[in-house]
């Protein structure tokens, strides 16, 4: 028989980390049904019958985000056979307050003190049995980064599973303990007993969920709660909430002791006075980026280590492009199958396999940074600038899980409560470079830059200040209007990285760029092959034929929407935009495709056909629409499950192309000026009144409040 164990806890309290520490490698990841939330399960070492559910981290089981739903959901409806509860020991006050709720759903329940190793490094200490006696279940010691109690805890939650342990109730306080007794009568019957508690405590406090669910019982207890709202001078809900923090202070009171050591004087308040200062965070948080990408690509005739482990992979895989070649005219390899091997699987996969190492760099610097606790002040001194742009600084954890891939980008903005804001992120936050489309921001820096870490800079810093442009635009209309919602963000205390954690991370992040390698973009690259080799009467003319190929022909058709571009001369540059769209690096394949990794009678590689053919005014405007447009299929399929329907979605992917275009177009013509390379009289009226209409409706007032504007890619 396998028993089932809820892991529920408050955002950035360590439990991700304790997950991996009690599972190991004995995971497998999902999505709850209905949701496109990652549902991770696992068997917890060292057991054969116990199976660890990671619940999303959340701050009450009030069903107000899409995590708070899952959570509760899980426990109320599933009731696994144990929770365990992991708790911030160096910040009980919040913490313990999901605690009480989880105590209330009458589950055996373990609670974890995590972080254990922090509070006496402070000097603080935590009478643990006497925490255990006031809240009624077990409480265990313990330090998820060290590794510290683990076998206790588990030992703990065995214990609760066998004897079916469940604590008596927290007392709320005699006033509210009355109203809930009279709920609880109103319920009987109709909820299971054992979680008759917690309905009868979120009836009082006005749920809506169950109100509209249980009416008959809302209109019996509205007169009491009335009374009750009379008596305490409050609404009910914050009347609850009082009561919880009440309880919860008479908890704490003679168990936690706090150091004479002021705790302003913590290693990280220090380190925050200055990180997230008002005026110094945002410059230091570029100037890390700065450092990282500099560091993975280079400056100038510095070559950064990811560049010098790109190009010498790069050779690796050129030179079994050669060996292959010469291999299959040794031995007399049937023309058509040499071309698909060579040109188009070696070629084209060998292309964005060869910027695996750079990524891998990035993925190690970005895990690294959020496992100290840094991105979770980036987040919040973002908060300011976003805010003026109309957006919360919620909208930022999307952006910076963007990063690594821009489908559990989209899918994080589920975890913002106000619809607009989650509208607007989910349609913007593709913007933000991937891990998929930096194998095209290396080749572009190293084509036309050479390898110059700032294009990467420009790269992110463009995609953040077109968050923040549509920000503004999008607002103006009524189905996206609306003031930001407020922040509020725990900060977790700065530790050590796990070396583990961080490690995983990587791995799996380089894994599914791997995956996509061997089956998305292998797919593709075998159909451009195909294209490329053959005419439209299916003749075999090879890759490099001088003959019109259907792919070509294709093409050169769209190409002329990209001659105000500067690059809609080049067919080839068209061709890999579209398939950039079934996934970005696909680019970088169907280069290597349509170039080959060592092109041309001279023996030109990638890079040096590209500079041929592009300008650094060209080059860039051709980076930034690739960047901003429309995102890869995935995306896309996340996009529409986040906004609903497919009429907003295709709304969101015009705006995002259409701004894609004038974007890329403002770059080359005005870039070109700047370069004093030459521009068409075309392209540069075109990028004129481009900017004339992006400040048009940047300063327009808002048309809902004028004239009730219509919702473009409303539903109605």
């Amino acid at each position: 028989m396998t028993f089932t164990i809820a892991l529920v806890g408050n955002p950035n309290c360590g439990k991700t980390m304790m997950f991996n520490k009690l599972t190991g490698s004995n995971q497998r990841v999902g999505n709850w049904p209905g949701v496109t939330i990652d549902k991770k399960v696992g068997r917890i070492r060292g057991t054969d019958d116990l199976e660890l559910v990671d619940l999303p981290g959340v701050y009450s089981l009030s069903p107000y985000t899409p995590e708070e739903i899952v959570s509760r959901n899980f426990l109320v409806e599933e009731r696994p056979d144990a929770v365990l509860n992991i708790v911030d020991a160096t910040n009980l006050e919040r913490n313990l307050y999901l605690t009480l709720q989880i105590l209330d759903t009458g589950i055996p329940t373990v609670v974890a003190l995590n972080m254990m190793d922090i509070v006496e490094k402070q000097g603080d200490s935590i009478d643990v049995k006497g925490l255990s006696k006031k809240l009624g279940c077990p409480v265990v010691p313990v330090s998820a980064l060290k590794g510290i109690g683990i076998d206790e805890l588990v030992g703990e939650v065995g214990k609760a599973i066998d004897n079916k342990a469940v604590s008596e109730p927290v007392p709320l306080g005699e006033r509210v303990e009355a109203s809930i007794s009279i709920a609880e009568s109103a319920l009987k019957g109709k909820v299971p007993d054992q979680s008759i508690r917690w309905y009868a405590v979120k009836m009082v406090e006005g749920d809506v969920t169950l109100s509209e669910e249980y009416p008959d019982v809302k209109s019996g207890i509205a007169d009491e709660v009335s009374a009750l709202e009379k008596d305490l001078d409050d609404d009910a809900d914050s009347i609850i909430a009082d009561a919880r923090y009440n309880a919860i202070s008479g908890i704490i009171d003679g168990n936690v002791k706090k150091s004479k050591k002021n705790h302003e004087d913590s290693f990280s308040d220090k380190v925050d006075r200055i990180v997230t200062h008002r005026i110094l965070g945002i410059p230091i948080f570029i100037g890390v980026l700065g450092v990282l990408f500099l560091g993975i690509i280079g400056y100038g005739d510095i070559v950064g280590i990811g560049t010098y482990c790109t190009d010498w992979l790069n050779e690796f895989i050129g030179g079994l492009i050669e060996s292959a070649n010469a291999w299959c005219d040794e031995n007399g390899v049937n023309p058509i199958l040499q071309g698909l091997l060579v040109d188009g699987i070696m070629s084209g996969v060998g292309a964005v396999i060869g910027f695996l190492p750079q990524m891998l760099i990035l993925f190690l610097g970005m895990c690294i940074l959020e496992d100290v606790g840094y991105m979770a002040r980036v987040a919040f001194i973002m908060d300011r600038v976003f805010r003026f742009f109309g957006l919360s600084g919620k909208s930022f954890i999307p952006v910076l899980v963007g990063t690594g891939c821009g489908v559990p980008g989209i899918m994080a903005s589920r975890t913002i409560e106000s619809e607009r804001d989650r509208r607007i992120t989910a349609m913007t936050v593709t913007f933000i470079p991937c891990g998929a489309k930096l194998p095209v921001i290396a080749m572009i820096a190293g084509a036309l830059f050479g390898g110059n870490g700032l294009v990467a800079i420009f790269s992110y810093v463009l995609g953040v200040v077109c968050v923040l442009v549509s920000g503004i635009i999008l607002k103006k209309w009524k189905s996206l209007s609306g003031t930001p919602t407020p922040f509020i963000m725990e900060l977790p205390p700065y530790h050590v990285p796990s070396v583990i954690n961080v490690l995983k991370a990587v791995i799996d992040r380089g894994w599914a760029f791997v995956k996509n390698a061997g089956t998305i973009i292998l797919l593709s690259c075998v159909v451009l092959w195909f294209l490329m080799s053959f005419d439209t009467s299916f003749n075999y003319i090879g890759a490099n034929a001088t003959s019109d190929s259907i792919l070509q022909i294709i093409g050169e058709a769209i190409c002329v929407v990209f001659v105000p571009l500067g690059w809609g001369n080049e067919w080839e540059l068209t061709v890999g935009t579209i398939t950039g769209l079934i996934a970005k690096e696909n680019i970088v394949g169907t280069f290597g495709v349509l170039y080959g990794i060592e092109a041309g009678e001279s023996g030109e590689g990638l890079e040096s056909v590209l500079a041929a053919a592009l300008t650094p005014a060209a080059g860039l405007g051709f980076l930034a629409f690739n960047l901003i447009c429309a995102p890869c299929f995935a995306a896309i399929g996340a996009m529409r499950r986040e906004l609903g329907n497919w009429r907003s979605t295709a709304f969101a992917v015009l705006y995002q192309c259409m701004l894609a275009y004038g974007v890329s177009l403002m770059i080359y013509a005005f870039g070109s000026i700047i370069l004093g390379t030459e521009v068409g009289i075309g392209s540069l009226i075109a990028a004129v009144v481009a900017l004339v209409i992006l400040a048009y409706f940047m300063l327009m007032k808002d048309p809902f409040h004028q004239n009730g504007g219509k919702a473009i890619g409303d539903s109605q």
